[in-house]
């Protein structure tokens, strides 16, 4: 898997508003999804599988890692 981060098409959200604290998502096969630091392109990235990737995105959608978040 880490062979094919160099060539992975990463992106930011279409809500992003262009500033720096963003994350970035990549696509790969079998529903892998990358998740980096949009600052530090070339630092680690997470692999999330299908279920790990649903799992962060309701917690993104609830509010779970806000500044008052207790996770």
């Amino acid at each position: 898997m880490t062979s094919e981060l160099p060539s992975a098409q990463w992106f930011k959200s279409s809500y992003s508003d262009g500033g720096e604290a963003c994350v970035e998502i990549a696509w790969f096969d079998a529903g892998l999804v990358g998740v980096r630091d949009s600052k530090n392109p070339t630092g680690p990235a997470l692999i999330l599988r299908p279920g790990q990737w649903d799992a962060f995105i309701a917690c993104v959608t609830t509010g779970a890692f806000g500044p008052h978040s207790d996770g």
